[in-house]
């Protein structure tokens, strides 16, 4: 078992998909976003003083703890997100552009809603991408959808959510017209996003 510090901060990495790639499709898309996001985590693993081995998941598609190390990853066509840490986490990340309304009221309910006076679209994808990081962080799929929660809109980038009576804190960060969140036990972020993206059209 690896011999790990107590962590006091979490370094999540987003990748920007190589253009090479972007045209690709079908599994070999799937296989190519999902092996560039597991080394998003374990880049995320180093950078926190750990090192991940062999990256597995259950049978009801759940990361497995690597070393001593709990992961999540994410994947979008533009960009991929990992992170890693020594408690329970999850991330997300999704390109801001509007979807269908009827989504609105599946995401949160009025109390939810009432929390922030934000963008409609930018505070859905805000509780979107919070919410699916916490599901990840507890092992859940959408079906938990309707047992998590937002209880405070924190400040821009942070807010704090409930599921089944634990507190998580929602750690988020956009740029390039993409947002992504970490849920966590409440750690530190620093964050690692390109530089730069001139993709076009995603």
């Amino acid at each position: 078992m690896h011999e790990q510090a107590t962590q006091v901060m979490l370094h999540p990495v987003i990748l920007a998909v190589p253009d090479t790639m972007l045209t690709w499709t079908g599994r070999r898309k799937v296989l190519a976003l999902s092996r560039l996001a597991r080394a998003a985590a374990r880049q995320s693993a180093r950078r926190a003083g750990g090192l991940l081995g062999r990256l597995v998941k259950n049978n009801d598609n759940v990361p497995l703890p690597s070393n001593g190390w709990h992961w999540s990853v994410a994947h979008k066509p533009a960009f991929v997100a990992g992170v890693a840490g020594s408690a329970p986490l999850g991330i997300d990340i999704e390109p801001i552009q509007p979807r269908s309304r009827g989504l609105l009221d599946k995401i949160a309910d009025p109390e939810e809603w009432r929390l922030g006076d934000e963008d409609e679209w930018h505070l859905f994808f805000r509780f979107w991408t919070a919410k699916e990081a916490v599901l990840k962080a507890v092992g859940m799929g959408l079906k938990g959808l309707s047992r998590c929660r937002v209880l405070t809109i924190d400040d821009p980038c942070c807010m704090t959510l409930t599921y089944e009576g634990k507190i998580w804190t929602v750690h988020q960060s956009m740029r390039h017209g993409h947002l992504a969140a970490v849920a966590s036990d409440g750690l530190s972020m620093r964050w690692r996003w390109p530089v730069h993206h001139t993709t076009t059209g995603h």
